[in-house]
């Protein structure tokens, strides 16, 4: 499948926008038709239980047939689902191209619900609305992707707060910058490829959005071309799902009977390894003002002879801290086969042998044994040198959306910075919201085994704590400070006060760094 051209935005989007609205055209209202086995088929790219459901010929059973399904509809059930001045309009404009009776619909138009319950709609090549490319051989290269897991993880991310200006790298169909017209007053969305520029313009005026800034090229190279005098454009928020995938620099030419699928550039950078990262997180720094963010999803090359921690924590530049957080690792051969399958290739064919023997290639050539999937946040701070970097492991389940969690990491690693034992036995502590505890031990017994700590929001970590430690937490309601509760603890369990305030600063320390502990007074 090639790609067809894109629609235009001009005057009548807004009325295409509201015609959507009065059909029911939108995420709710989807749902609502499809029924939730339907629509959860239909994010799988099975289409089966939607084309089944959508045979009474609504107003939104027809939408959903011609911008999700891209099925032809006659041209009369089209009228009957649009008015005829925005039929006539979406027409012309290219969003619906008429054949002979038939109507048909260029891009995919997905309506997405935003954060506050806005009607948004996401607009994309033919086939990327639901469940990803379904595969993106025969493709041309500048294909546009809809919304995807790696959008969602992302949007969810992002740090909560207004920011003055926002930045967009690599906006592809528009959702990042969608999700930062709400909360800034200018948003700059960049792409390499001018298609994706287009879909984005596309998504956020039918969305009914504040437009965005677009230039096109590639990571901070439109920045620097924008910025002609000595000072570069600074941003409080910078955001990228960039194309991150680590591919071969060049896959080889394709037998000539299989069609070959080749680089696609909503995925493909083009650098050698985890450069393309790499480059986005030690660019940031010239580019965010004081205390501002940049946050994006990455993959790095986990190497013979070198931690990942290490080697990835060496991208943070000067001045800056970050929060490295790996979800998800696979070695090399899951890691071809995953990204063969996205471009549509087979295991039997000729051209995936092959492309998966350079990919292997240039894998060895680097020494890199596997690749690690997850997110980075990076927070300017202005300080000379490094600053504090935190690189773990977390492939648990997390409780989206995450971006208070994410400001609340930094200001408690700041928090700590600035207060030594005597001062953390100074401070009134808060247990933070949706902390319970766990008693673990045989049924029956006097005492448990094990007394576990556990979030359910946010990173939902677990930490298993004794007594003391479980004492204190209970007790961490903003009234007293730290040091009274654990005088408290010591005479109710008839131990040595003074041991106890030697040892109870190492778990505070522990407990605030988790967040299971907050400051009180708005000190964070």
């Amino acid at each position: 499948m090639t790609n067809t051209e894109l629609p235009v935005a001009g005057p009548d989007t807004a009325r295409l926008r509201d015609a959507l609205l009065s059909a029911s055209f939108t995420a709710d209202g989807v749902l609502e038709l499809l029924g939730a086995p339907a629509y959860a088929a239909l994010a799988r790219n099975e289409t089966v239980p939607a084309l089944r459901a959508t045979r009474d010929g609504s107003p939104t059973a027809v939408l959903i047939r011609l911008f999700l399904l891209q099925q032809p509809v006659p041209h009369g059930r089209a009228a009957a689902a649009l008015p005829a001045a925005v039929l006539d309009a979406a027409l012309a404009d290219g969003w619906l191209r008429r054949d002979g009776d038939e109507v048909r619909a260029t891009a995919d138009v997905r309506p997405f619900s935003g954060p506050d319950g806005q009607d948004w709609w996401i607009v994309s090549d033919l086939g990327c609305a639901v469940g990803g490319t379904a595969g993106s051989r025969g493709r041309d290269p500048d294909v546009v992707l809809g919304v995807g897991g790696a959008s969602t993880t992302l949007a969810g991310i992002t740090v909560d707060g207004p920011a003055a200006r926002a930045l967009d790298i690599g906006t592809g169909s528009g959702i990042q910058a969608l999700h930062l017209s709400r909360r800034a007053a200018r948003v700059t969305a960049t792409d390499v490829n001018p298609r994706a520029l287009r879909a984005a313009r596309l998504t956020l005026a039918l969305s009914g959005a504040p437009g965005a800034e677009l230039r096109q090229g590639s990571l901070y190279e439109p920045l620097r071309r924008a910025g002609q005098g000595a000072e570069p454009e600074r941003f409080d928020l910078i955001v990228s799902n960039p194309p991150f995938v680590i591919s071969p620099p060049a896959p080889p030419a394709a037998p000539a009977a299989t069609g070959g699928a080749g680089r696609l550039t909503y995925r493909d950078g083009g650098m050698a390894g985890d450069e393309l990262c790499r480059a986005l997180v030690r660019g940031s720094a010239a580019h965010l003002t004081e205390g501002g963010w940049c946050q994006l999803l990455a993959n790095w090359e986990h190497t013979d002879g070198q931690d990942w921690r290490e080697r990835v924590a060496g991208w943070v530049p000067a001045g800056c801290e970050a929060w490295i957080v790996q979800r998800e690792q696979q070695d090399v051969t899951e890691y071809i086969e995953l990204w063969l399958r996205d471009a549509g290739l087979r295991p039997e064919s000729e051209e995936y042998a092959v492309r998966y023997d350079a990919w292997l290639e240039d894998f060895a050539g680097r020494r890199t044994r596997g690749v690690g999937f997850g997110w980075i946040t990076v927070r300017r701070t202005g300080a000379s040198g490094a600053g504090a970097v935190v690189a773990e492991e977390w492939p648990h389940a997390v409780r989206q959306p995450l971006g208070r969690t994410v400001r609340e990491h930094f200001a408690r690693r700041e928090f700590l910075r600035g207060h030594d034992d005597a001062a953390l036995l100074q401070t009134r502590f808060l247990l933070a919201d949706g902390v319970v505890q766990e008693q673990i031990g045989e049924p029956g017994a006097e005492h448990p085994e094990h007394l576990v700590l556990r979030q359910r929001h946010g990173m939902m970590r677990a930490m298993t704590v004794d007594t003391v430690a479980a004492g204190l937490a209970g007790s961490c309601d903003g009234t007293m400070t730290a040091g009274t509760i654990v005088d408290a603890i010591a005479r109710l369990l008839d131990q040595d006060p003074v041991v106890l305030r030697a040892a109870a600063p190492d778990v505070l320390r522990s407990l605030v760094q988790q967040g299971f502990l907050l400051p009180a007074g708005g000190e964070r």
